[in-house]
């Protein structure tokens, strides 16, 4: 059986941390930045956590 490749597409947007938990960016910090808000930028520019309902997936694209 051959090995699992990891989805490189997953691979850039996922981040697995030390404990294991799964992080992501959040959505709507890349362009039309002018009418966005200070407070909600800084609030978009923190990573979140990976739904519990996406998790499986996203690890079985990671290869984990």
């Amino acid at each position: 059986m051959p090995k699992m490749k990891t989805d490189k597409g997953a691979a850039k947007r996922f981040k697995v941390t030390g404990t294991g938990r799964l992080r992501r960016r959040k959505a709507f910090k890349n362009h039309i930045l002018e009418k966005k808000g200070p407070t909600r930028l800084r609030r978009l520019s923190r990573d979140a956590d990976v739904a519990p309902g996406d998790a499986r997936a996203v690890r079985r694209m990671l290869g984990l």
